[in-house]
C-alpha cells in the first residue's frame, strides 16, 4: 500500500466537473503498473490488466468531491456560491477555502458572525467568501463564475493508524481500486480487470455510465465510503453497526445479487479478513447503481471503507481498513474465473 500515492490524491482538487487534477495523478501513477491506461471524454481514468481477456471485472472509485462553485460578485468584493453535491452548509462559515481558477489558486475566508451561526436554516445562498478584494471589479479580475471552491485543509496522520482529510469521499475509493489492481496483477490474476477513477458521482453518476458502457464488465464493484457508527451522534440501527478498524464493509440490498456477495465472502474467509455489513433498502447511492444499468445489465456489489464525519473538512478513517480492502479485492480478483455463474438458480 503506497501511502505517498494516497497523499498525492488527497492534495489534488476535484470538485464534480473539475476532476482533471485527480485524474492526472492516477494516470501518471498507474502507467507504471497497468497493462493499459485510458482517459475518456468525460475524464474517467481506467487502468486495465489482461485487456484481451473477454471476462472482465470493473472496480470503480469516484474521483470527485463535494464543494462549491462561484456564482456572483458583490459590490464590496465578496463572492457568492452554489453547492456541488451534498454539502453541510454550516461547516463553511469561519473556514479557509481555496478557489481554483484558470490562473491558479486564490485563497479566501468564509464570512462568519453570530447571526450566521445562530441561523438553523442557513442555506448555501448565504455563504459569502472574502478573498481580500475591496471591490466587485477586483474580485472579478481574480476569480471567474463557475470556478470550484474547496476547503483549504490538509491531510494529517493521527494517533494509531487513523488519518484525517477532506475528500476521503471518495479519493480513498480511487486509491483502493488502483492498489487492488496492482496487487491482483502481482498475484497472477488471469481475468480482465479494469479499475476506474470515475467522475461525477456526487452529482449525476455520468462517469460510471460512460466507463461501464465502454468496459462492458461481467461484474462491477463500487468502492466507496460509508458512515461509521462508532462516533458520537450516530445510530447503527439505520443500516448496521460499522466501526473504524473493523474491516471492509459489504453492502446487502435488493439490487445486489447474493451470488456476488457470496464470492466476496468466500475470498474474505480464505484470507481471514473480517467483514462488516451495511444494509441498503433500495439504491446504494454509489456508482454501483449506475454501472448495473449499463449494457445488458451488470451484477454488482458495494464494498466500503468506514468513515467518520463524512462530507466535512475533517473526515477520519483507519488505514487498516484500507489495507484489508485492498487485500480482499485482490484476492477476489484472483479467485475468479470466466466460468463463474452468478445466476441464483438454473
Amino acid at each position: 500500500m503506497n501511502k505517498e500515492f494516497l497523499f498525492e490524491l488527497l492534495k489534488a482538487r476535484g470538485v464534480s466537473g473539475d476532476e482533471t487534477p485527480v485524474g492526472k495523478v492516477v494516470y501518471e501513477y498507474m502507467k507504471q503498473y497497468a497493462d493499459q491506461v485510458d482517459v475518456d471524454v468525460v475524464g474517467n481514468v481506467t487502468a486495465t490488466i489482461n485487456p484481451g481477456v473477454p471476462f472482465k471485472v470493473m472496480l470503480a472509485g469516484h474521483s470527485d468531491e463535494i464543494g462549491l462553485r462561484v456564482t456572483h460578485f458583490e459590490e464590496g468584493g465578496f463572492i457568492r456560491v452554489s453547492p456541488v453535491g451534498g454539502i453541510y452548509v454550516i461547516s463553511y462559515p469561519g473556514h479557509k477555502v481555496r478557489i481554483d481558477t484558470a490562473k491558479g489558486p486564490v485563497y479566501g475566508a468564509v464570512v462568519i458572525d453570530r447571526s450566521i451561526m445562530s441561523d438553523a436554516n442557513m442555506g448555501a445562498d448565504k455563504i459569502q467568501i472574502d478573498i481580500g478584494a475591496s471591490t466587485e471589479e477586483e474580485a472579478r479580475a481574480a476569480v471567474s463564475v463557475g470556478d470550484p471552491v474547496t476547503f483549504d485543509t490538509d491531510y494529517r496522520e493521527l494517533l494509531g493508524d487513523r488519518v484525517t482529510s477532506r475528500a476521503f469521499d471518495d479519493r480513498i475509493g480511487v486509491f483502493v481500486v488502483m492498489e487492488a489492481l496492482k496487487l491482483a496483477k502481482e498475484q497472477g490474476a488471469v481475468i480482465g480487470v479494469s479499475a476506474t477513477a470515475t467522475v461525477g458521482e456526487e452529482v449525476n453518476g455520468c462517469g460510471a455510465f460512460f466507463a461501464a458502457s465502454n468496459v462492458k464488465p461481467a461484474i462491477a464493484i463500487a468502492v466507496d465510503v460509508t458512515f461509521a457508527t462508532d462516533s458520537p451522534h450516530t445510530d447503527p440501527a439505520r443500516s448496521g453497526q460499522v466501526k473504524l478498524g473493523g474491516g471492509p464493509v459489504l453492502s446487502k440490498g435488493p439490487g445486489i445479487p447474493k451470488a456476488v456477495n457470496e464470492c466476496i465472502e468466500a475470498s474474505a474467509a480464505a484470507l481471514d479478513i473480517k467483514l462488516q455489513y451495511e444494509v441498503s433498502g433500495g439504491w446504494t447511492h454509489t456508482d454501483g447503481d449506475t454501472m448495473t444499468k449499463t449494457n445488458a445489465g451488470v451484477p454488482f456489489t458495494v464494498i466500503s471503507i468506514p468513515l467518520r464525519y463524512m462530507h466535512s473538512p475533517a473526515e477520519v478513517l483507519s488505514l487498516s481498513d484500507v489495507e484489508k480492502t485492498i487485500e480482499l479485492l485482490a484476492g477476489f480478483l484472483c479467485d475468479l474465473s470466466s466460468e463463474m455463474n452468478f445466476k441464483p438458480f438454473g
